[in-house]
């Protein structure tokens, strides 16, 4: 059995629930009230342990029904991260802030892409039907195994207390450590929680939500969600990494910065963000194919801060 780190983005209140395996709650970045205190620096520290860095395949498991462009989104997504085509504020931009962690760059590539529109598993999945999913297959040990879950299949703890999982598991040689992803569709069970701020939030201030840039509230969520999981992957893959607080609800890369889109964020708003004159959908990122995307902010090691886009 592998560990298992859940990952909640829970946007309007900024607190981010972890689970390992217990849920418990952790404060974030909140409205700056420099009247009464002192803004103090985000530290998130290094334990020593192993990252991922170098080439990295990331093998996607798509479990459920997704359509091509739906998928598409996605690759396109990954294939951006380390694209120089996309013209500034870019994925890749984003993700170069990855390579101020200890060991460099992380070169990510689309590898396999495994379809299991069948539902063999059923519609109602735990948390060993996941690690089941993102193992087994021959994906190989340099890898992250991404599982993606249809808008139609419930996991434990979806739209409750979390919204994707990063966790690592035993090789079926049982020495090596595989890394692997959830994150699941929200678009029906609880866009208001996964896919904010394109969805009206279940919860706190009830601001307008955004036009998600892909057209796909879901998806779009996904997107988010994903980001945040590959980049606690990258840099805290085996949990002694880096992160903040304690090791069983830990606070990572893009995870410390939770609801922190564009400049002058704070709880229940996302911040300033660009704008599509056609579309009137919301961006910060451009990437492949001429793809736009909504990143979350990543503290950056060398100004101790949430570092935005724009």
């Amino acid at each position: 059995m592998g560990s298992v780190f859940y990952v909640v983005l829970l946007f309007l209140s900024s607190f981010v629930l972890v689970d390992r395996p217990t849920v418990e709650a952790a404060a974030t970045t909140g409205r700056k009230l420099s009247a009464l205190v002192q803004e103090q620096p985000l530290v998130l520290k290094y334990h020593n342990g192993a990252l991922l860095k170098g080439n990295i395949t990331v093998n996607l498991i798509w479990y459920g029904d997704f359509t091509p462009v739906q998928r598409s989104i996605i690759v396109d997504f990954i294939h951006s991260l380390n694209s120089r085509r996309a013209t500034p504020p870019s994925v890749a931009s984003w993700w170069k802030t990855t390579e101020m962690y200890k060991g460099g760059s992380s070169n990510l590539v689309v590898g396999k892409q495994v379809f299991r529109q069948g539902y063999s598993l059923g519609k109602v999945l735990k948390t060993s039907h996941l690690m089941a999913l993102a193992g087994g297959n021959g994906y190989g040990l340099r890898a992250i195994n991404v599982v993606l879950t249809a808008k139609d299949v419930a996991v434990d703890g979806f739209c409750m207390n979390r919204c994707g999982t990063h966790g690592v598991k035993r090789s079926l040689k049982g020495k090596a450590r595989e890394a692997y992803i959830w994150v699941g569709n929200s678009e029906t069970q609880c866009p208001g929680q996964c896919a904010w701020p394109f969805h009206q939030p279940m919860y706190g201030p009830q601001t307008p939500p955004l036009v998600a840039p892909n057209g796909d509230v879901g998806i779009d969520g996904m997107v988010i969600n994903l980001a945040t999981l590959l980049a606690g992957t990258v840099t805290n893959p085996f949990n002694n990494g880096y992160f903040q607080g304690p090791a069983t609800a830990p606070l990572e890369a893009v995870s410390a910065c939770t609801g922190t889109f564009g400049s002058g964020s704070y709880p229940g708003y996302p911040g300033k963000v660009l704008v599509d004159k056609a579309s009137g959908a919301s961006y910060n990122a451009h990437g492949d194919n001429g793809r736009k995307f909504l990143l979350p902010a990543m503290w950056d090691p060398k100004s101790s801060t949430c570092k935005t886009l724009v």
